[in-house]
């Protein structure tokens, strides 16, 4: 008897993890016929993430290794990206290897070796050197030279024959000068990276343009632009030299850059969004609830990792989608660090 209520509460916890009736975890683990594999899928996945053991029959075979090279994990936007990736790739039977570049260790091209000595299926680049226009290309054609299926996320190169997968950084700073010049602000400053790399051009373009449009123009707004670091230090020194220009908005590159303007403002001794409204990029996970909550451009995450993966697979199996880039579009999400501007 003793077992019994163990077993009891293990099928308790797999249900409420998985979302599914007991009955329909115990007839997963017994392997009983009519479940879903999209429903089989969830309770094994909740076997993994409470610890459990899979029984030996359910057990997968890895259908191979696909390596996945992402930036530095303290911006909390490439852990998201990671996550679906990773998840997604589980799904269809791939084990990934998580590289993870950090300043001063492993460098993008060590761990492409690295991962080809192991004989990966394919790669998924985040924000890699494909975004920087100021590295070469060689390395990815030589990739794609040899047959090896690669995506890439956040960045394009037009010289590399393979499936692209991006945010619409134009519709994102559209959607954040819009929204400020709908709340009545005249000076908006635009803190960003670094422009050799390919989002940042992106951005700054539509930023020109935006307010540069005649509406905008005729209502008198003026854009300032800022470059600096994609850090919460970064956008403190950009946003501080465009407050001395006498903006009341700030679109931001990133939402790290976001959260060192509104320290900058608030080192002037003034309030968000009273004095200066802030508007951060990426929608990182918990920026819901920062101090005040972040206004930001909402990254597609869930969406763009689903399609680099399915891409990824497609190239894999021989069957690829063309080789361009799909553009995802981004979304406003308003919050607490955007508000009418005051009288002047």
């Amino acid at each position: 008897m003793h077992g019994g209520p163990g077993k009891r509460a293990r099928l308790v916890d797999l249900a409420a993890q998985a979302g599914v009736s007991e009955a329909t975890v115990s007839r997963v683990l017994n392997g009983r016929p009519g479940v879903s594999p999209e429903t089989t899928r969830a309770v094994l996945t909740a076997l993994d993430v409470l610890g459990y053991e899979r029984p030996a029959r359910l057990r997968q075979r890895s259908a191979g290794l696909i390596g996945l090279v992402v930036p530095e994990l303290d911006n909390p936007i490439f852990p998201a990206f990671a996550q679906v990736i990773e998840t997604t790739c589980g799904h269809h039977g791939y084990t990934p290897v998580l590289c993870t570049q950090t300043p001063g260790g492993v460098g993008e091209d060590e761990y492409v070796e690295m991962l080809l000595d192991r004989g990966v299926s394919g790669i998924i680049f985040v924000s890699g050197l494909h975004s920087d226009l100021s590295s070469d290309p060689g390395r990815y054609q030589k990739l794609t030279g040899r047959g090896l299926p690669v995506v890439f996320v956040n960045g394009y190169v037009e010289q590399v024959d393979a499936p692209f997968v991006s945010s619409d950084d134009a519709v994102a700073t559209e959607l954040a000068v819009q929204h400020l010049a709908s709340l009545g602000h005249r000076r908006i400053g635009f803190a960003c990276g670094p422009d050799r790399y390919v989002p940042v051009q992106r951005k700054l373009a539509a930023f020109s343009a935006s307010v540069g449009s005649p509406s905008l123009k005729a209502s008198g707004v003026v854009g300032i632009v800022e470059q600096s670091l994609f850090s919460v230090e970064g956008g403190h020194a950009a946003a501080t030299r465009l407050l001395a220009e006498g903006v009341t908005g700030i679109v931001c590159g990133s939402d790290l850059m976001a959260l060192g303007a509104i320290r900058a403002v608030r080192q002037r001794g003034l309030e968000v969004p009273r004095d200066v409204s802030v508007v951060g990029y990426d929608d990182s996970p918990l920026i819901a609830f920062t101090d005040p909550p972040l206004t930001t451009v909402r990254q597609p995450v869930h969406a763009m990792g689903l399609a680099a993966v399915r891409a990824l697979i497609d190239e894999i199996h021989g069957h690829g989608a063309p080789h361009s880039e799909y553009l995802f579009r981004p979304e406003l999400v308003v919050r607490g660090s955007t508000g009418a501007a005051r009288p002047r």
